[in-house]
């Protein structure tokens, strides 16, 4: 096994950490603190995380897959700028749309307010929605998310030949009958990898559960981290949410081992866009303008509104101190994600076999799991580690020099590594594939080392997948907030964690400043990702 084989083997070790550390957290006897919890709160974070992953998949899986097959199948006005702007909300972190959203329809709020003063209304004479609550959390929570679904529909459909389609249609079936019969089954695939990404994000979310008072178990996780300070437990009940989380892979996978999805043909032409009248056009407008709203306007609406009403004078002063902790940190981060995954795909090529391949599939597992699990994982061997260094060194020099790991930003970004080390993994591994193996064997017949042949001949190659992944890991640290609320170091704050501080002090007049920032960060990758995928689209076409 070569040097290359052997890094590879221990980014992915290292990055597994959370997993084994959550895991072997099952085989420590259970203190008061877990007695408790369970005969107090696991049945309710069970029950709450099971309604809200059922109720948002079932929403998002349906909202996407409808708008994209309307943008891809139909055409109508506003139809080219849709298109893109569906994705936006992907720019919107879940919880500044609780922030937002609650603060605009709660009872205080602009809306309910103006209700009452045009129609002299007290609180007793109308009914309105609790946005506070699980149904407002799940509807955040989908219009946050449905882009996933959207966004591998839309691939698929685009993908698909219209010969098919035309064929359907020649036999006296509609769009929508088409659609029902022959373009969804075609693209259950994706629409199936879409929606586990959304469940796996609902599991995973804590930003918005916690401003809407729904107890999950990312929640409980950071509760009983916090409020009964014991990180075995706080394992222990990670262990049942990465449980449900592996379940939940396994039965997307076991769902389609069978199925086989593919096209008899290599031509593929674009679908024929069918031209709707006013009507049809009103509709199309609704289904797709109504998300892109919802997911991102209003959000986005009441922070500039706050910001440019009230704000914060002191916003530009918070705001330069704070980014640049959040910068610092995402540059560091995502520089050594595409490094890392750069190493553990060239390895995988080099090696091969099942073991590198399952090494690169727990190591981009990590994306799946909630940031939570990932702190309460990492703390625990690196407190470990952090101990037995101070105890060798005291040996060795009569020195401790403190908790070297889990008392700086080493842990912080190290817990992104073990988060997004799977986004950039999956840039990485399908742009390396497309390189033909023939130019690896010619550059090493001309006398070039592995890593004269990584620098020389993959990188060009790769230059735009790794801009990619850096880019996409940067606004995904910038966005991050339990993995940085849970390892950060005494008095170091993010962009993230001090607009979430500021929202639970319901101070969320001078967090709008800061939320826009963060938007503003996460606008870039959602475009350049758009462009990405309608150039792929039109390459498969030509």
């Amino acid at each position: 096994m070569n040097r290359w084989s052997l890094l590879s083997l221990a980014v992915c070790g290292v990055v597994a950490l959370p997993t084994l550390g959550v895991f072997g957290s099952v085989f420590v006897p259970g203190g008061e603190e877990w007695q408790h919890l369970v005969e107090t709160r696991l049945g309710e974070y069970a029950r709450n995380s099971l309604w809200l992953v059922l109720i948002v998949c079932t929403s998002a899986a349906v909202i996407g897959t409808a708008a994209a097959w309307v943008v891809t199948a139909f055409d109508f006005p506003g139809r080219r700028l849709l298109y893109w702007a569906l994705l936006l909300p992907l720019a919107v972190p879940a919880y500044l749309s609780a922030y937002a959203l609650t603060d605009l329809l709660q009872f205080s709020g602009p809306v309910q307010t103006a209700l009452r003063e045009a129609f002299g209304w007290s609180r007793r004479d109308y009914w309105f929605p609790e946005v506070r609550s699980l149904g407002g959390a799940a509807a955040i929570l989908t219009f946050s998310l449905y882009p996933y679904v959207y966004l591998a529909a839309r691939t698929a459909f685009v993908e698909q030949s219209s010969g098919a389609l035309e064929v359907a249609r020649t036999l006296g079936r509609g769009p929508w009958r088409s659609f029902f019969t022959l373009a969804l089954p075609l693209a259950r695939p994706s629409i199936a990898a879409g929606t586990a990404l959304v469940a796996m994000e609902t599991l995973a979310d804590f930003g918005a559960v916690d401003y809407c008072a729904v107890d999950t178990f990312a929640l409980g996780v950071y509760r009983t981290w916090r409020s009964l300070e014991s990180p075995v437990t706080a394992a222990q009940l990670s262990a049942v949410l990465l449980s449900v989380v592996a379940v939940l892979v396994f039965a997307e996978l076991l769902a389609r081992r069978r199925a086989r999805f593919f096209q008899l043909t290599t031509r593929r032409q674009p679908v024929r866009r069918q031209r709707l009248g006013w009507r049809g056009s009103v509709a199309a407008l609704l289904v797709c303008g109504l998300p892109v709203a919802l997911g991102f306007g209003l959000p986005a609406g009441v922070f500039v509104h706050m910001a440019w009403t009230t704000g914060d004078a002191r916003a530009w002063e918070v705001v330069r101190d704070f980014t640049g902790n959040s910068v610092g940190l995402a540059a560091t981060a995502s520089a050594l994600a595409a490094t890392l995954a750069l190493v553990v795909v060239y390895g995988r090529r080099l090696g091969g076999g099942v073991v590198h391949a399952a090494a690169g599939r727990v190591a981009g597992l990590g994306y799946a799991l909630p940031g939570t699990v990932i702190a309460v994982g990492l703390i625990i061997p690196l407190t470990w580690v952090d101990h037995r260094l101070n105890a060798a060194a005291d040996a060795a020099f009569g020195w401790r020099p403190g908790l070297i790991l889990t008392g700086g930003v080493a842990a912080v970004v190290l817990g992104y590594q073990c988060r997004f080390l799977g986004v950039a993994l999956a840039m990485l591994d399908a742009s390396l594939g497309r390189v033909r193996p023939t130019l690896d064997d010619a550059a090493r017949t001309l006398g070039a080392s592995r890593l004269r042949m990584v620098l020389r001949v993959h990188l060009p190659l790769l230059r735009s997948s790794v801009a990619a992944a850096v880019l996409l890991v940067f606004v995904d640290v910038v966005k991050e907030l339990p993995v940085t609320l849970m390892l950060r170091p005494f008095n170091f704050e993010t962009l993230a964690v001090r607009v979430y501080q500021l929202a639970s002090d319901e101070r969320l007049d001078e967090s709008a400043f800061g939320a826009l920032v963060i938007i503003g960060v996460g606008l870039l990758p959602v475009v350049i990702l758009s462009r990405l995928i309608d150039r792929h689209g039109r390459e498969k076409q030509s």
